[in-house]
């Protein structure tokens, strides 16, 4: 993508090469098979690094860049006790993705929103990203304020590049 959203974005990309991605996936639910209902599943759609807010992936060389959704880690189905109903959702969603064939304990993407970056570059907004007084800017919380693009990314790449303390040794 040329202009100056699109450069920001291929720049980002070049820094972020050495680090390695998140999966993206999407829920499959299957047709029922003989009168049988057969266990959903998070299939694999790509790769894409985590930026704070953002998901920055390629497709045949042209960038693509996506909100965050929600962020799961893979686990295989076993029985549990759970004192709340939405431990069990995250669990049986967790399931899903291992069942999909993602690895365990692989952190990946779902319900991700992508963002039209032309829309962006034509002087509108997309997602958490708008053009601001000419200068590509994101919200990176719906209660934050504006961003410079710019900024947002070099840090966000630098802390990834570079954990403070003993963060990258988790």
């Amino acid at each position: 993508m040329t202009g100056v959203v699109g450069a920001l974005f291929d720049r980002a990309r070049e820094r972020l090469a050495p680090i390695p991605r998140d999966g993206l996936g999407e829920l499959v639910v299957p047709k029922r098979f003989l009168g049988m209902g057969r266990a959903p599943r998070i299939v694999p759609r790509g790769e894409a690094w985590h930026v704070g807010t953002l998901l920055i992936g390629d497709a045949g060389g042209e960038v693509e860049v996506a909100a965050i959704g929600d962020i799961l880690r893979s686990r295989a189905e076993v029985r549990r006790g759970f004192t709340a109903e939405a431990q069990r959702e995250r669990a049986a969603l967790q399931a899903a993705a291992f069942r999909g064939g993602f690895a365990e304990g692989a952190t990946l993407h779902l319900d991700y929103a992508p963002i039209d970056l032309a829309a962006v570059e034509s002087g509108g907004s997309s997602g958490p990203l708008a053009l601001r007084d000419g200068i590509a800017s994101i919200r990176w919380s719906a209660a934050g304020g504006w961003m410079p693009l710019e900024t947002y990314l070099s840090d966000r790449i630098g802390l990834l590049l570079d954990p403070p303390g003993a963060a990258g040794n988790v």
